[in-house]
């Protein structure tokens, strides 16, 4: 199979690995036609996905039935598939020490404001795992852009650290 035609994998961190990592897991995937396949971890996996998470993928016929926590550990171990991207999408997992990822994978943080310590009414709770899934949405829609297959190890690791900055609702090129 050609660098063209192979499918790229794509490994989401957060530390309880039950909103952020698990929403970019299920959007990535279910986007059609893309040479991308999503996965998620997390550093302290929690014991289910956040019941907010799963309501906001579900109103979105978003499957969540083989959605789960679990340990970044997987994702290391021998045999298992190696990554070609891997992304942390919090701040705690940005300052742990990570496992050795099979396959090299370029690396990039992908900071998301964590919705599941949002305060507030369940409108207000609601409404931040939406501003998160947005922010995620965002950032898979620019990575599912890039034409990976032709660009150097380097070029990619400056994209996907461009995407990074970018904040949820600003354009190319207008980061903050």
């Amino acid at each position: 199979m050609s660098d063209v035609e192979r499918t790229y994998n794509v490994l989401f961190l957060c530390h309880r690995n039950s909103a952020r990592s698990i929403i970019g897991e299920a959007l990535l995937n279910s986007l059609p036609h893309i040479p991308l396949r999503g996965f998620s971890a997390g550093s302290e996996p929690g014991e289910r996905i956040h019941p907010l998470a799963a309501e906001l993928l579900t109103s979105m016929h978003i499957p969540t039935h083989d959605l789960y926590p679990k340990h970044w550990d997987v994702f290391a171990r021998d045999g298992a598939a190696p990554m070609d991207l891997v992304f942390s999408v919090c701040d705690k997992t940005l300052g742990q020490t990570c496992p050795n990822w099979p396959g090299h994978p370029v690396t990039g943080h992908w900071g998301i404001e964590d919705p599941s310590q949002v305060d507030g009414d369940a409108t207000m709770r609601r409404q931040a795992f939406r501003n998160a899934l947005h922010a995620m949405r965002t950032r898979i829609q620019l990575l599912a852009n890039l034409p990976i297959a032709s660009l150097d190890r380097m070029s990619l690791q400056s994209e996907v650290d461009a995407i990074g900055r970018l904040e949820a609702g600003n354009p190319v090129g207008t980061e903050t």
